[in-house]
């Protein structure tokens, strides 16, 4: 399949399950949606180091929520971070998340909620990754801009750990080179891996 066949078949994908995504999360209720994904399970725990510099994201709508492991693991004495851009072209980068849970020092970036610059530049070592669609052996689509696959490829050794909602795992995805599987995936109901 061709570079260009391939980009095709990923925006079929990615434009179907961004609906299904969204229309899933909006039917779930508020008692419910506060119940999924309170802490992280112990699968996913056993991968976090102690003193772990946790990667999250601020989590869009019709995304896993993120916010609550943030401040799970803010908890447990891991320093948290969220993605920040300098503007819309800039690479991605993280910075200290210090106020998960009254998000004080959050300001507006070109991608929605970041980290104040003061908070200054940490490099997570663990990485929660938000995605469109996932394979039971860790491959991941994510939103198409390569914000995460670029970052993961200028740090490796970073765990990847994908955030998703049960209805977003598929029989496959067609992948390039550039897109780097992740070492584990977990759902309301599952987890995936480690893969090696």
């Amino acid at each position: 399949m061709s570079d260009p066949d391939i980009a095709a078949e990923k925006k079929l994908i990615r434009d179907r399950l961004r609906k299904a995504r969204r229309d899933y999360a909006a039917s779930l209720d508020e008692s419910t949606r506060a119940l999924l994904f309170r802490r992280p399970p112990g699968p996913v725990m056993d991968m976090i180091p102690p003193g772990a510099i946790v990667g999250v994201y601020y989590d869009i709508p019709g995304e896993a929520p993120a916010r609550a492991y943030a401040r799970f693991l803010c908890e447990q004495g891991h320093t948290v971070a969220l993605p920040a851009f300098a503007d819309r072209d800039a690479p991605m980068h993280f910075r200290e998340w210090s106020d998960p849970f009254a998000e004080s020092d959050l300001e507006d970036g070109p991608f929605g909620p970041q980290p104040v610059a003061d908070n200054g530049e940490v490099r997570p070592t663990v990485l929660f990754v938000p995605l469109v669609a996932f394979t039971e052996t860790g491959e991941r689509m994510g939103q198409g801009a390569a914000h995460y696959d670029g970052w993961m490829a200028n740090n490796p050794g970073v765990t990847a750990i994908g955030m998703a909602w049960d209805m977003q795992k598929v029989p496959n995805l067609p992948t390039e080179p550039h897109d780097i599987p992740l070492n584990a995936i977990v759902t309301p109901s599952q987890f995936y891996g480690p893969f090696t």
